[in-house]
């Protein structure tokens, strides 16, 4: 069976003037794709002949014939077509067989990309791509994914981002390309294209709510008591009416798992790279946590769990977020502040 093939190795296809015939664009990274086809929509197909060589149609709205009939026509005033086909899934089994003999012998001068939500490769059409070669495999960027990520949307934004900012940028925004990117380009219009850095980056962003979680993780992580209370209090103000108290649930629940897969690879005799490498994070990342994970014996972190277990309940129930989270966190730092 052939491997699936990156969005990155597209990319690259892309800049060579190499792309394939046909491509099978499927998972869950759905920001990460429609970048993608932004790209090659903007340099497969010159600009004066996009209107007349691009098309756009929707699975169960266009027949497969009528793609493959437009997909065997020659470009016009260009060397190349370009038909993206969304929503591949809406068509029947009997309809994706009638593009087989095509996939097999696919016009030279055309790229047909399907674009599939709902990908089943038990399926002779989905089969027969990935046995070319030609499926790319959008997924979930891991942790220690994004930074790269960032770094690369930068400079197709004609911008440089020493790794401080991006850092920053990361735990500030999250792991959400959709608002990574939407910061990127406020910065891009904010400082125009050139180096940034860390000041620039906190003067742009508007995410101090979600920065403030981050740094409540932080906090309780290191059982600061005081410091915790102040945060959980600036953050309910601005987002307990958004769902703000489950988040900090949620939140919670992951860091506590990450500070207990910590423990365990420290244990093992493993190193700051180990747990980078183990949990999928950014070594920054992975540095903060193994500073944090010594605040935290292995009966505090199980009765932890219970805790939020508890608290949970709680707030789902109807009880108010504020006194439960606090004394959720009074019960979390008791041992030091």
């Amino acid at each position: 069976m052939a491997k699936d093939l990156l969005p990155e190795e597209v990319l690259d296809a892309l800049q060579k003037r190499g792309m394939a015939p046909l491509y099978l664009f499927y998972g869950p990274g759905e920001f990460r794709m429609e970048r993608v086809i932004e790209s090659i929509k903007a340099q497969f197909i010159p600009e004066g002949a996009r209107d007349l060589n691009l098309e756009i149609v929707y699975g169960g709205e266009v027949t497969p014939q009528e793609v493959i009939t437009r997909a065997l026509s020659l470009p016009f005033m260009a060397e190349n077509r370009l038909i993206i086909v969304r929503r591949t899934e809406e068509y029947q089994v009997e309809e994706l067989d009638r593009f087989l003999p095509y996939l097999n012998n696919p016009a030279p001068s055309t790229c047909l990309i399907f674009l599939s939500s709902k990908t089943d490769f038990k399926r002779k059409f989905y089969k027969t791509l990935r046995s070319l070669g030609l499926a790319v495999h959008f997924e979930a960027l891991k942790e220690n994914q994004v930074l790269p990520w960032i770094k690369r949307a930068a400079r197709d934004l004609g911008l440089h981002l020493d790794n401080e900012a991006c850092i920053y940028l990361q735990q500030t925004v999250g792991t959400g390309l959709r608002d990574l990117y939407a910061e990127l380009e406020k910065l891009s219009l904010g400082y125009g294209q050139g180096s940034i850095g860390l000041a620039e980056v906190k003067e742009l962003t508007i995410y101090h709510r979600s920065h403030s979680v981050f740094e409540l993780m932080d906090a309780i992580s290191q059982k600061k008591l005081s410091t915790s209370l102040v945060i959980l209090g600036r953050f309910l103000e601005e987002e307990e009416k958004k769902g703000g108290a489950l988040r900090i649930v949620g939140m919670l629940n992951r860091q506590l798992r990450l500070l207990w897969q910590t423990k365990g690879v420290l244990e093992k005799g493993g190193n700051s790279k180990d747990v980078a490498a183990t949990l999928g994070i950014i070594p920054y990342s992975a540095a903060n946590l193994i500073s944090f994970s010594k605040n935290w014996s292995e009966n505090e972190l199980k009765g932890a769990f219970f805790l939020l277990y508890d608290t949970d309940n709680l707030v789902k129930s109807g009880a108010r977020p504020k006194p439960v989270l606090e004394n959720l966190i009074f019960s979390l730092c008791a041992t030091m502040d």
